[in-house]
C-alpha cells in the first residue's frame, strides 16, 4: 500500500472532562478512539445528527483548513460555528507531505466564493477565480462545485470534503465520481462525509457509518444510503403508498 498522508486520527479521551457536553456526548464521538483513514478514500455516511460534518470539520482543522472551507491561505470567519472537538484530536501522518489541499464544505462555500472575489478585488496579482475557472458567483450553485472540483484540485493533495453531492445532479455525481479517481491516481488522499450512494460505490475506499451505537465500519452494501436507496428505488410505487397512505 502506498504511504498517505494521514494514517489516523485519535480523540485524546484523557483530555475530554465530560463526555455529556456537546460535541462529545454525540454518541460517534464518545465512542471514538482511533480511527484509521483509508490511503486513497475514506468515507464517512450516517444519518442526520451522528456526527459526520462534527468530525469532518474537526479533522480539517486539524490539518490547517479554515473551518468555513478553502485551501490552507484562507482565514476569513463568517460565524464562528466550529466545535471545539479539534482541539482534542490527534493526527497520525505518515512521512509524505500533501502539495495541494482543500476543504469543501457544503454548507458554506458561497463564503469561500465571496471571499474570493473580495481577495480578487484588492489583490495586485492574478486573480484567484480563475483558478476555479471563473467567478463562482456567476454559476449555479452545483456548477460551481464542480468548477472547484475539474479546476482547483491538483492532485497530489489532501482533500476533505462534507457532503460535496448537496448541490449536484445524479449525473454530476457520477462524474465527481470519476474526478475522485483521477485525484486518486495522482497520489491523492481524500475524506468524504456524505449521504450520497453513488459516491460511496468508488471501490478504492473504506467506509465508516456514524450512529447512535458509534463508528463501525461497512461494506458499501451494508449502509443505509444504499439499502435505503435501492429499496425505494426498486418497488417506489408500493412504498409511496406505504408512506403517504
Amino acid at each position: 500500500m502506498r504511504e498517505q498522508y494521514i494514517n489516523a486520527v485519535a480523540l485524546r479521551r484523557d483530555r475530554v472532562t465530560d463526555f455529556d457536553r456537546y460535541p462529545f456526548s454525540v454518541p460517534a464521538v464518545r465512542a471514538l478512539s482511533e480511527l484509521p483513514l483509508h490511503g486513497s478514500v475514506t468515507f464517512l455516511v450516517g444519518e442526520n445528527g451522528t456526527g459526520k460534518s462534527t468530525l469532518t470539520e474537526a479533522i480539517a482543522v486539524c490539518c490547517g483548513f479554515n473551518p468555513e472551507g478553502g485551501s490552507r491561505n484562507f482565514n476569513f470567519e463568517t460565524y464562528s460555528s466550529h466545535s471545539e472537538l479539534c482541539d482534542y484530536l490527534t493526527l497520525y501522518k505518515g512521512v509524505r507531505h500533501p502539495r495541494d489541499g482543500y476543504f469543501l464544505r457544503a454548507e458554506s462555500f458561497y463564503n469561500v466564493a465571496t471571499n474570493i472575489e473580495q481577495l480578487d478585488e484588492g489583490g495586485r496579482g492574478p486573480k484567484i477565480k480563475y483558478s476555479y475557472g471563473g467567478s463562482l458567483h456567476e454559476k449555479s450553485h452545483g456548477e460551481s462545485f464542480f468548477a472547484l472540483l475539474m479546476n482547483r484540485l491538483g492532485g497530489h493533495g489532501l482533500y476533505i470534503f462534507d457532503e460535496p453531492e448537496a448541490a449536484l445532479s445524479p449525473r454530476r455525481q457520477l462524474a465527481m465520481l470519476c474526478r475522485i479517481d483521477e485525484l486518486v491516481k495522482q497520489e491523492s488522499q481524500l475524506v468524504i462525509a456524505t449521504h450520497s450512494p453513488i459516491l460511496t460505490a468508488y471501490p478504492d475506499s473504506v467506509i465508516y457509518e456514524l450512529s447512535a451505537d458509534g463508528i463501525h465500519r461497512r461494506a458499501y452494501e451494508e449502509t443505509d444510503n444504499f439499502r435505503v436507496t435501492k429499496e425505494f428505488l426498486n418497488r417506489y410505487p408500493r412504498m409511496l403508498r406505504e408512506l403517504l397512505d
